[in-house]
């Protein structure tokens, strides 16, 4: 990372009850160390993510992500750009809300637009060289593949590797090295791209048994980003995240431990105040 490196601003707000401020603001402080520590090195993106306790606080040069009860749409739930082109994302609360709040933030970071590409080959036999989303979490989106910052679970990315030709040994394909090849699609993964022969979008999928490919057909402007038209494609990605028991377990010890820690330091520092103002 250099001084080139891009920086923006996302805003965290809550719409729901059940997610209070303080659980928000927890989340908006992991979503901060990920994109600052584990995302920027790779990607040259550094951001701020900062908990707003309303819509109508967030400045306007900030791009937020509103978790609410029930999006109320399939499809709807993702990155989304406003009528000014400028993305800001959905998240619908469930057990998982802050995965899919990780999810969003770092593909909002890498791709604003939803239409960046990159040139490798197809997973396709004999399709050829192709043009690929940049969708960073979509391959290894599964909760299973996630990790903890701060105790909260958060969502493992791709590198810049991931679209490397061939394979090569001691290479970090995603952060958290589950993904050990180009191009690979762990389950409850998917991957799309163009083919410019056919002008067709593809998919590489694994929602079920064994992957698949898809043939989403052709895109158009008029329908919006090509995120936009991936979202309607593709409902499997967006069912209601439920971390599996031993998943959420972990991250709920991770969690308590951080708790434990943060009140022992807590506790420590009251007592240094409390001596400095000449108070028992």
């Amino acid at each position: 990372m250099d001084g080139s490196s891009q920086l923006e601003h996302i805003a965290m707000v809550s719409e729901t009850d059940r997610v209070p401020f303080g659980a928000l603001c927890k989340v908006s402080a992991a979503l901060q160390k990920q994109a600052m520590r584990d995302l920027a090195p790779f990607w040259n993106i550094t951001a701020t993510v900062d908990a707003f306790a309303s819509l109508d606080d967030v400045p306007i040069d900030y791009w937020p992500i509103i978790i609410r009860d029930d999006i109320e749409m399939e499809g709807a739930q993702g990155v989304h750009l406003d009528k000014d082109g400028h993305p800001f994302g959905l998240v619908q609360f469930s057990n998982g809300w802050s995965l899919t709040s990780s999810h969003e933030c770092l593909e909002m970071l890498v791709d604003p637009q939803g239409n960046n590409t990159r040139a490798g080959q197809s997973p396709k036999p004999k399709q050829g060289r192709v043009e690929f989303l940049v969708e960073v979490c979509d391959p290894s989106e599964a909760d299973q593949f996630a990790y903890t910052v701060n105790g909260i679970m958060v969502s493992d990315f791709y590198t810049p590797e991931y679209f490397a030709p061939v394979e090569v040994p001691g290479a970090r394909y995603s952060f958290t090295r589950a993904i050990t090849k180009p191009r690979q699609v762990l389950k409850g993964g998917y991957l799309s791209w163009h083919d410019p022969v056919s002008d067709h979008w593809f998919q590489l999928t694994f929602f079920g048994a064994k992957p698949e490919f898809r043939d989403l057909g052709v895109f158009t402007q008029a329908k919006g980003s090509i995120r936009t038209q991936i979202y309607a494609k593709t409902p499997e990605a967006f069912q209601v995240r439920k971390p599996k028991p031993k998943m959420a377990l972990f991250a709920s010890k991770k969690s308590d431990e951080v708790s434990v820690a943060g009140s022992a330091k807590a506790k420590m520092l009251r007592k240094q105040i409390n001596a400095l103002l000449g108070k028992k």
